[in-house]
Order: structure tokens, then sequence, then C-alpha cells
């Protein structure tokens, strides 16, 4: 096994939504360990969706990223403590504007321990009540991942001069980088 091998067979995956994905994608993409983010869909029932598709509401898929990371450099815990601060968790197929079934709080976990760590997470914030109302993510087993059109790759970094990128994303990131500085690449 050459070296290139053994790294990458240490290399993990977790799929989170948490509303748009290009949001998701951008925050995820500054942290360290964080080897590869591709926006895409998950947890629906149609075949090869579309944006356009999923955007109906009707696939049941939620927008969501799906990152490749080195838990020898962030862990599991560090991927959870920035997907539960960087979106609302407590609103129901819904991010700010964003309203549907696929902008919903969702794990999809690759594996038992970060289900448990994940369910672990949501019942500690609960139980402190660290939000004003109960969390609704759902957490639930992976399922086929579809990657997004080539067009929502990288989205803020290609685009962020866009209005959605300077009203939407941009504070969701300032907010992220002071928080998580310590964490970015």
């Amino acid at each position: 096994m050459t070296n290139t091998e053994s790294s990458h067979a240490q290399l993990e995956t977790i799929t989170f939504g948490a509303g748009c994905f290009w949001c998701v994608e951008a925050v995820y993409q500054r942290v360290k360990g964080v080897q590869k983010v591709v926006s895409g869909y998950m947890g629906g029932k149609m075949k090869n969706p579309s944006y356009r598709d999923v955007c109906t509401g009707l696939t049941g898929h939620a927008e969501v990223c799906q990152l490749t990371y080195d838990p020898k450099v962030v862990s599991f815990e560090t991927l959870l403590e920035v997907f539960w601060q960087t979106h609302d968790p407590t609103t129901l197929n819904r991010q700010g504007a964003d309203v549907g079934t696929q902008y919903r709080s969702a794990i999809f976990y690759h594996t038992a321990a970060q289900k448990a760590a994940a369910d672990q997470w949501k019942q500690n914030l609960n139980a402190k009540k660290v939000f004003p109302n109960p969390i609704v993510t759902e957490i639930v087993a992976e399922s086929t991942f579809y990657p997004a059109e080539d067009y929502h790759q990288d989205y803020f970094n290609q685009n962020g001069e866009e209005p959605y990128c300077k009203i939407v994303i941009k504070p969701k990131m300032d907010k992220f980088l002071k928080a998580f500085k310590d964490k970015l690449n």
C-alpha cells in the first residue's frame, strides 16, 4: 500500500444538511482537516434528482454537503460543533428565508459512532436548553448521495460577489470565522 492509499484509507465521511448547501459548503471548506466538500442531495426517493427537482420539495431530498475529513486532524466532535453553531437546528424545513423540506436540518451518519455522537449532542443541547426551542434535526443513516450540478460546487468561492452570497452567506461566514478561528485552514 502506498502512502497515498494509506492516508486515504484513514479518511472518514459525514453528510450534513443545514439549509442551503452553498452556506454549508463555504463553512466546511475552511475547517482544518476537511479534505473535500461536495454539495448534493440525500434522503429522497427520486433517483438522480436535479436541483430543479429538489427545489419542488416533492423528491424528499435535503440539500446536503458530504464531507471527507481526516479524523487525525479534525474530530467528529468539532464537525458537530460547527454544524450546531452555524445554522438554526430548531426550525423545521427552513433556514432563514429558505423554506421547504429540502432545507431541513439533518445529519446523515455513515457509522454507528457518528450516530451515537450526534444523538448525544442533540440530547445534551436540548437538556441544557442551548436553543430557545427544541432541536428538530433528523439523525438518520446515510442513503444514496447525488452530487449537485457543477455550478453548485465551490459556489461561494466562485460567486462571492453575487447578492445571495453577500447578503446571506457572507454574514454567516464572518460569524463562523470569528468563532472558529483556531480550527481554520
